[in-house]
């Protein structure tokens, strides 16, 4: 009898310890002030709608030692973080331009060659205007969620470069 309650009880902390690993906790406060959140469409002239997506974080000082901004997820995409300037660092999120054809027929053999789509989970649930930044601080990954994400004017052909007609 004691051993079937020694096994039941290391199946229960095993049980509770897996769940405690699966879920993503956010940081409250980001390490450093932060100035401004927004992002920004971007036309490269091709058309009228925006052909990538630009993601600004900007801090009140220089990002401190030690701090280090990987990744940012937002708007079920996912974008490395690059810096801009001292204060100022950015993440593209680019449109997929590529469009799949599809070969509908009532004889299924001619519908041959279509491919599945490609249905992947995004790892956060996030409104549209929300973002989850990726960071390191001392070698040690955290997440900052921030809220209430503002959206600026867009850009049209940041190039300078008219579109030939």
């Amino acid at each position: 009898m004691g051993s079937i309650k020694k096994l039941v009880f290391l199946i229960l902390i095993a049980g509770s310890l897996s769940f405690c690993a699966s879920k993503q906790t956010y940081q409250i406060n980001f390490p450093q002030e932060i100035a401004a959140v927004y992002f920004q469409k971007v036309n490269n002239g091709e058309g009228q709608v925006a052909s990538r997506t630009d993601f600004y974080i900007e801090f009140e000082r220089p990002l401190a030692k030690g701090i280090v901004l990987d990744k940012v997820y937002f708007q079920n995409q996912i974008g490395v973080v690059e810096i801009e300037r001292d204060n100022t660092f950015v993440a593209h999120f680019y449109k997929d331009s590529t469009v799949h054809d599809l070969v509908l027929h009532s004889d299924p053999t001619k519908e041959y060659g279509n491919k599945a789509p490609i249905i992947t989970e995004f790892r956060f649930d996030l409104q549209p205007t929300e973002a989850v930044l990726e960071y390191r601080k001392r070698e040690k990954t955290f997440f900052y969620k921030i809220l209430s994400i503002k959206e600026r004017p867009m850009i049209l052909n940041p190039s300078g470069i008219k579109p030939k007609k």
